[in-house]
């Protein structure tokens, strides 16, 4: 999967389910590299360095894609006490 199949499975998740869009916009708010705003594209996402090191630890690989449930599942629990 690549990453743009991601972003599409994820999308088509949040029709379906718009509690699951939020939970998503939630995390992904969270995740956002400093100073964004800043920085070209101007678009609240995380960096490169940190998105790597994420699926290194998570996934045994740098260059990983993790599956769309999994991200469904992690920001559920993340938003559940929030």
């Amino acid at each position: 999967m690549t990453w743009t199949r991601l972003a599409l499975a994820l999308l088509a998740r949040c029709l379906r389910s718009p509690a699951v869009g939020v939970s998503l916009v939630r995390v992904g708010w969270r995740f956002r590299r400093r100073d964004w705003f800043r920085r070209f594209p101007f678009l609240p996402l995380p960096s490169s360095e940190y998105l790597r090191w994420r699926m290194h630890t998570a996934y045994g690989r740098d260059d990983a894609v993790p599956p769309a449930e999994d991200l469904v599942r992690y920001a559920r629990w993340a938003t559940r006490e929030s």
